[in-house]
């Protein structure tokens, strides 16, 4: 019981035995009837239901749907919802499962591999029916033996990353075809010296793959980009703002510039701006971002919605029996703004 003294009224909490006493049942009974079992009278089950209602009695849903074995649940796991990224993909696999009729658990895991273990774990145990991990940072360079471990309990879908493991399924964007895609299309738009920018600090799957596939596109274009060309900064819009400023100032030349995320991109874009330079700037993951910036930003989309509705439909058919496929690789799209239009 709550007592709230400002408004001076008193919330009371009342739980299973609370309503078998009012109904003069066993907790037992009202527990069958919450899990809609046929071993009530229907007298019985239409006092426990009355009584419910008028106490505003809201069972617990863990506990009805484990009972029954019927609560579908999935666990989603991603490093920090603070990020726009995470909580994008976050939203868009909430309200795919909603439609599906699942339940959610969201579990933010940080940065280091101690804790995504131990929160990996604490998922598991609530005895979700399947594991979903939000992009590629949860592969790890050499040992993955903790999403191995996971998927002998339960299936783990990964979103926008790929790891070839039993009862893991990938559903992801080819970003090394898409950056690949976007030097040419500079290219052929008249650009030789591209500047890229990534935030790489370590390894990373989906950041190695961005990287090899801009040296693939310069490859293909016959171009050598100089030390100068490729830039690592740390993820945000004023360290890319400052590390574009002094590239300018230092007469580094350059005649594009493209950045695997839009916040380095639009940090690229503010310095140049304040330089008076005209050039085109391509950023990465057509977040709403990109759509904020002025001019608004040109952007690769690496088509997270198509991911994320392909990532839960095939959730959903896989608990339901069916056979799925452990890898689905998705085309990104260049969207065309005013920072670059080919």
């Amino acid at each position: 019981m709550v007592f709230n003294a400002a408004t001076h009224y008193r919330v009371i909490f009342v739980n299973i035995h609370d309503i078998a006493a009012m109904c003069g049942v066993s907790a037992a009974t009202v527990s069958r009837v919450i899990n809609n079992s046929p071993n009530v009278s229907p007298p019985t089950r239409e006092l426990v239901l009355r009584t419910m209602q008028e106490a505003e009695y809201i069972p617990n849903a863990f506990a009805s749907g484990f009972g029954r074995n019927s609560m579908q649940l999935a666990g989603i796991l991603c490093r920090d919802v603070a990020n726009m990224y995470y909580a994008n993909v976050v939203s868009l696999l909430e309200r795919e499962l909603r439609g599906k009729g699942f339940d959610s658990l969201l579990c933010c895991t940080g940065r280091n591999l101690t804790d995504i273990k131990e929160r990996l774990t604490s998922v598991l145990q609530k005895r979700v029916n399947a594991v979903i991990l939000v992009g590629s940072a949860y592969r790890e360079e050499r040992d993955n033996s903790h999403i191995r471990e996971a998927a002998a309990q339960a299936p783990v879908f990964m979103v926008n990353a790929f790891i070839q493991t039993p009862n893991v399924y990938c559903v992801y964007c080819d970003e090394r075809d898409a950056m690949k895609n976007a030097v040419k299309r500079l290219f052929e738009d008249g650009r030789r010296k591209i500047l890229y920018i990534h935030d790489m600090a370590k390894w990373a799957w989906s950041g190695s793959q961005k990287l090899a596939g801009v040296r693939d596109g310069l490859t293909e274009c016959g171009l050598t980009p100089g030390d100068d060309l490729i830039q690592q900064v740390t993820n945000g819009i004023d360290p890319a703002r400052r590390r574009v400023s002094d590239l300018i100032e230092r007469g580094v030349d350059f005649d594009a510039a493209l950045a695997s995320e839009d916040l380095l991109a639009i940090g690229a874009q503010k310095a140049l701006l304040a330089a008076g330079k005209d050039i085109p700037v391509v950023g990465f993951n057509n977040s709403q971002l990109a759509e904020c910036a002025t001019p608004e930003l040109s952007s690769v989309d690496n088509m997270l919605e198509t991911i994320c509705v392909m990532s839960v439909d095939f959730m959903a058919s896989l608990l339901a029996g069916n056979k799925i496929p452990q890898k689905v690789v998705v085309s990104a799209e260049l969207v065309q703004r005013k920072t670059f239009r080919a």
